[in-house]
């Protein structure tokens, strides 16, 4: 894991953590409690040949200082549908390279583990992690490629700073494999 400088990606950070910590910090512009974001993530040098147009609306036709792989926020995703059930819809085109979802969701610390109660539904569960007095807030962006690469950020409401955002590959594990799934035919 690493944390981000409040000037922005490492230079030397790898394509996708780039593309992730540029989702992040658009979502951190948004502000709290937003929906859930999709995004396509695709390859700038071939979206500026290939379409020159929308590059130039992205205000990616300057100079070579463009990172290598350009976010595309999708559609908004459907109101009340699961998102498990919503991504099991997508199907991207070859254009794409990867996709990123960012998402707010409430965490338990691991040492709260141990004291959910058993065999609650989902919604119970829900109800009950949001009572629980050691609950964070945290916004998860979560990138996969077609190769398989993974990467994502994890952003604290206490901690919303730049400074403190933790980067890794498998940070949500379980997300990124529903990134992945996106991308089987």
């Amino acid at each position: 894991m690493s944390n981000v400088s409040s000037s922005g990606p490492p230079m030397a950070a790898s394509p996708l953590t780039r593309a992730v910590l540029e989702i992040d910090e658009y979502a951190s512009g948004l502000g709290w409690d937003q929906p859930a974001r999709l995004f396509a993530l695709v390859d700038t040098a071939q979206l500026r040949s290939q379409e020159p147009a929308l590059a130039a609306q992205l205000g990616l036709d300057g100079g070579d200082d463009a990172a290598p792989l350009t976010p595309i926020e999708q559609d908004e995703l459907p109101a009340g549908q699961a998102l498990d059930e919503f991504l099991g819809t997508i199907a991207w085109p070859d254009a794409v390279a990867g996709c990123a979802l960012t998402v707010e969701r409430l965490m338990l610390p691991p040492s709260a583990e141990a004291s959910v109660p058993e065999n609650l539904s989902e919604a119970a569960l829900a109800k009950w992690v949001a009572k629980h007095p050691d609950r964070q807030e945290v916004r998860m962006t979560v990138a996969v490629l077609r190769d398989g690469a993974r990467e994502s950020a994890l952003r604290l409401r206490e901690k919303d700073s730049p400074n403190e955002v933790l980067t890794g590959a498998d940070l949500v594990p379980g997300l990124a494999e529903a990134l992945s799934a996106t991308f089987e035919a």
